[in-house]
């Protein structure tokens, strides 16, 4: 089972030392946070694009999938949220990422609107997905927080250039067991994000295996090969547990799961 972590967890800092602590305490992978102030972000030039690709090689990590921030299902014209989604695909492309990570974001609005809003965009990406060889991944998350309802939205693009990204902590505070979310989500499966808090009304990132959440129930239902990635979401939770000295035993709890779920 490949794990990656998100470098969400370290905001701010460069591309090289993020990757150095990946490579000496057991990942495989980075989920890469795309936003300005990072490494990665929306404008990097040629030269930037191709010195991270060079950081990457050299430490041997894998580009999972940029994280952008681009909501499908928002409210308002698509050109903006299509032009974003090129923009983010082509990037990941130059990369070498397999996938970049989207919100919903479908507002208060009803859920079938929301869909359609998120269909016709992603349906228009598509092609261009297909030829960079880069998937768009909806992650459970805010108006779609379950498994079932990012199905539900999946179905309405019925292309495999756009699939899901499943976050555990939204699909639990849905509701959704992870064998629900798991048969929901299973065509259409990315890869998973794993993360731990004491329970709904405190989201503070935890050490893996500390808070309540089901990793290991979740992680007995994949494949053999689905990439694990942790996502610690330091920059909301400024008193969290910083995450570099937390990065090797949460490498050890995941791939001790990954062992015992086969």
């Amino acid at each position: 089972m490949p794990l990656a972590y998100s470098t969400l967890g370290l905001p701010g800092l460069p591309l090289a030392e993020a990757a150095r602590l990946g490579a000496d305490h057991g990942w495989d992978g980075l989920e890469l946070r795309c936003a300005v102030g990072e490494s990665v972000h929306p404008v990097m030039t040629p030269g930037e694009r191709r010195a991270a690709v060079r950081t990457l090689r050299a430490h041997g990590l894998t580009p999972l999938a940029l994280a952008s921030y681009v909501g499908v299902a928002a409210p308002g014209p698509d050109a903006p949220v299509t032009d974003s989604l090129r923009s983010h695909l082509r990037l990941a492309a130059d990369l070498g990422a397999a996938a970049v990570r989207v919100f919903p974001r479908g507002g208060d609005g009803p859920r079938s609107e929301a869909d359609d809003r998120a269909a016709r965009r992603l349906a228009e990406v598509t092609e261009e997905a297909r030829a960079l060889d880069v998937r768009v991944l909806v992650e459970t998350h805010d108006s779609h927080r379950g498994g079932r309802a990012v199905a539900g939205l999946l179905a309405r693009v019925a292309d495999p250039a756009v699939g899901a990204l499943w976050d555990l902590m939204h699909t639990h505070l849905a509701g959704e067991t992870p064998a629900e979310t798991s048969a929901a989500l299973a065509p259409h499966l990315g890869h998973v994000q794993v993360k731990d808090i004491a329970g709904p009304h405190d989201r503070t990132p935890l050490p893996l295996g500390a808070g309540v959440l089901p990793i290991a129930d979740c992680l007995r239902l994949l494949p053999a090969d689905a990439w694990v990635c942790w996502e610690y979401e330091a920059p909301w939770h400024p008193a969290a547990a910083p995450l570099p000295p937390l990065l090797p035993s949460g490498a050890a709890f995941l791939a001790a799961l990954g062992r015992r779920s086969r």
